[in-house]
C-alpha cells in the first residue's frame, strides 16, 4: 500500500491563522513554495521549515481541528508490547507509535491524523479498534529507536539468509579460512555477525565501518561515497562481545578499555586480500570502533581514472615526470590525495629509479616501490624519515603528509638536491599551500625555487546511471549558475532507487585545480604577496578553478549541480 495522505492544506492554514501561530501572508508564501518548486512535502513541514511554526504547534492544531487528543509522546508512556502489534517495517515507514491496548483497543500515536487511510490499515493489520493521538512526527521517531532494538528478535542467521550470501570467503589471517556459510554456522552468533558487517561492507563499496554505543542501543553504519549510513543495530547487549571480537582479531588489548587503541586485520574476501585498518577509542557510553577498509582492487592506480580534463591531465603528468622539485597535491581530509599520489607514483615507477615513500599508515602496498611507515611513539617521525630516507639514494620522495616545519624544510631541502619530492597538505585551495608553506617558516626564495606545481582536489558524488533524469532547478540554481559564469543548457540528478539506496549518487570523481606558478608568481612568493593576489596571477595564467572544473561535469551530466556547489562552498 502507497501512503496517502489527504491532508487538507488550506484547512491547517486556518488552523494555524486562528491560532494566531502564522500569518495568512505566511501560509500563501509556503503553497507558492510548494507550487513553484514542485515539493511532495505538505504543508505543515513547509511551514517548519521555513520557521514560521514548530512541529508541536502544527500536531496541537491538527489534534483540535480532527478533535483527536494531542501528546508529547515518549518512551515512559509507552508499553513496549504494544509495539510488537505492528510489523516494524510498517511503524518505520508510516511513523507510527503504539502506545497501549486496552482489551480490543489499540491507541496509537500518528504525525498524520488527516490520513484515514493510514487509520484504517492499521486497523486491519493490528485486528483492533484504533484510537488516535496526534504526536509529532520527531518524538514517534524518537521513541522507535528507543524500543525497536528490544522488541524485534535479532537473528544474525536470518540477517545472512536474507543478504543471500552463497560464497561467504573471509578469512581473519591466512592460516584461518572461513571458506562458506555452512562453516560460518558453527560458530558464535558475535563471529559471524562481525564477518557478516566486514564482508557486507566490501560489498557495498564502503570506506568505513562505525560501530557506535548508545544508552539503548548499538548503531552500526557505513560511509558510502563519503556519506554514513545506518546498516544495522544490533542489541546494546551485544556490544562489549562485538568490541571484544573486533579487538582479538587486530591482535590488540581486550582488557583495555580505557585508552585509545589502533590496529590491522589482513582478510581475504572472495580470493583477494583486503587490508582492515582498527580504531578504538573509549566514549561515555562505552567503545566507539571505527574500521577502515583498503580494497586494492578500488585503489585507482592510474591517472586517467581520477576524473581530470583533458588539458589537466596532460599538464600534471608533464609536471610529475620532471627531474626534481615539489609537487603538491591539497584538500581536505578525505578528498582523495593519497589514491592521486600513488597513482602518480604507479606512473612512476620503473626499474631505472628508486622510489620511496613515508607515510602514517602505508595505505597500499605497491610493487617495486619501498615504503616506510613511521610510528611516533618509538620517535620515528616524518622528518626524521626523511632525512634517514635521503642517505638512501632515492630518485623519487613521497611524503605522506608535510605537518610540521622539520618535515617541510627537509622536503624543500630534499627537493633542491636533486630529488623529486611529492606530498599533500591541508589548504582550501591551490594557491593556499604556498602560504602554507611560509606558514611553515620555509623561506619565500626556497619556496620558489621548489615548487613545480600543486594540485587542490575534492571528491563529488556522480549521479546514480540507473535513475539518472533531466529536471528543470529552481530559479536561484539557475541565477547561482549564470553568476559564476556556467552556460549550462540541461540539468540532471538522480531520483533515487534500489541501486543507489535511494540517494541518487553511485559512486565519486574528483574536481581539480592545477596551480603551476610561472616567473612572475615566483616573484610574488619572494615579495610574500598576499594569497588573493597569487590567485589572481594564477588565474591570468589559465589555471582553471575547482568550480569551472565541476561545472564542465556538470555539463556533461556526470554531477548534479548541487553536489557542484555544496562541495565547493560557493557563496549565492
Amino acid at each position: 500500500m502507497s501512503k496517502i495522505a489527504v491532508e487538507n492544506k488550506a484547512q491547517l492554514g486556518q488552523l494555524l491563522v486562528a491560532r494566531g501561530i502564522v500569518t495568512p501572508e505566511q501560509v500563501e508564501k509556503a503553497l507558492a513554495e510548494q507550487k513553484e518548486k514542485g515539493h511532495r512535502k505538505l504543508l505543515g513541514e513547509l511551514l517548519v521549515e521555513m520557521n514560521y511554526c514548530t512541529e508541536n504547534q502544527i500536531a496541537s492544531a491538527l489534534a483540535e481541528g480532527y478533535e483527536v487528543p494531542y501528546a508529547q509522546v515518549s518512551p515512559k508512556i509507552c508499553d513496549a508490547k504494544a509495539l510488537e502489534i505492528l510489523p516494524r517495517e510498517f511503524l518505520e515507514e508510516y511513523i507510527v507509535l503504539p502506545l497501549f491496548k486496552v482489551y480490543d483497543v489499540l491507541t496509537v500515536a500518528v504525525s498524520e491524523p488527516t490520513n484515514v487511510f493510514l487509520i484504517d490499515e492499521i486497523e486491519r493489520i493490528s485486528r483492533c479498534k484504533v484510537q488516535i493521538v496526534c504526536a509529532t512526527a520527531k518524538d514517534i521517531k524518537a521513541t522507535l529507536q528507543t524500543y525497536l532494538p528490544a522488541a524485534n528478535v535479532f537473528v544474525i542467521d536470518d540477517i545472512i539468509d536474507d543478504e543471500g550470501l552463497d560464497d561467504f570467503t573471509l578469512i581473519e589471517n591466512i592460516a584461518e579460512d572461513i571458506s562458506n556459510l555452512e562453516q560460518v554456522a558453527g560458530q558464535s552468533p558475535v563471529v559471524k555477525l562481525v564477518n557478516y558487517l566486514l564482508y557486507n561492507a566490501v560489498r557495498e563499496n564502503a570506506s568505513d565501518i562505525h560501530i557506535e554505543p548508545d544508552d539503548k542501543k548499538l548503531r552500526v553504519r557505513y560511509r558510502v561515497d563519503g556519506k554514513l549510513y545506518e546498516r544495522l543495530c544490533p542489541p546494546h547487549q551485544m556490544h562489549s562481545a562485538i568490541v571484544s571480537r573486533i579487538k582479538i582479531m587486530a591482535e590488540l588489548d581486550i582488557a583495555q578499555r580505557r585508552l585509545p587503541q589502533d590496529g590491522g586485520i589482513h582478510v581475504l574476501m572472495e580470493g583477494r586480500p583486503i587490508d582492515l585498518r582498527v580504531s578504538v577509542m573509549p566514549g561515555n557510553l562505552g567503545e566507539k570502533v571505527v574500521i577502515r577498509i583498503i580494497d586494492p582492487e578500488k585503489v585507482l592506480f592510474n591517472l586517467e581514472s581520477l576524473g581530470f580534463t583533458y588539458e589537466n591531465l596532460q599538464r600534471f603528468r608533464q609536471l610529475i615526470h620532471c627531474p626534481n622539485g615539489i609537487v603538491l597535491v591539497t584538500g581536505p581530509t578525505g578528498s582523495g590525495k593519497n589514491t592521486t599520489l600513488y597513482a602518480a607514483l604507479a606512473e612512476l615507477n620503473n626499474e631505472e629509479v628508486n622510489i620511496c615513500t613515508v607515510e602514517d599508515p602505508v595505505e597500499c602496498n605497491i610493487r617495486g616501490i619501498n615504503q616506510f611507515q613511521v610510528n611516533e611513539a618509538s620517535g620515528f617521525r616524518f622528518s626524521t624519515a626523511l632525512r634517514s630516507l635521503l642517505r638512501q639514494d632515492p630518485d623519487i620522495i613521497m611524503v605522506g603528509e608535510i605537518r610540521d616545519e622539520a618535515t617541510a624544510n627537509i622536503a624543500v631541502q630534499a627537493a633542491l638536491t636533486g630529488h623529486l619530492v611529492l606530498s599533500t597538505l591541508h589548504t582550501n585551495d591551490a594557491a593556499g599551500a604556498v602560504t602554507r608553506l611560509l606558514d611553515l617558516n620555509v623561506a619565500p626564495y626556497l619556496v620558489s625555487a621548489s615548487l613545480i606545481a600543486v594540485l587542490a582536489q575534492r571528491l563529488v558524488r556522480k549521479i546514480c546511471a540507473a535513475c539518472k533524469t533531466e529536471y528543470e532547478p529552481p530559479a536561484s540554481i539557475r541565477k547561482i549558475t549564470e553568476k559564476i559564469g556556467g552556460d549550462i543548457e540541461n540539468f540532471y540528478r538522480g531520483v533515487g532507487c534500489k541501486k543507489c539506496r535511494n540517494t541518487g549518487y553511485s559512486g565519486r570523481i574528483a574536481i581539480h585545480e592545477l596551480f603551476v606558478p610561472d616567473e612572475k608568481i615566483k616573484e610574488m612568493v619572494n615579495d610574500r604577496e598576499s594569497l588573493k593576489k597569487l590567485k589572481d596571477a594564477a588565474l591570468q595564467n589559465e589555471m582553471v578553478p575547482l568550480l569551472c572544473d565541476g561545472m564542465e561535469k556538470v555539463k556533461a551530466g556526470i554531477v548534479s549541480i548541487e553536489e557542484i556547489l555544496r562541495t565547493a562552498q560557493v557563496e549565492a
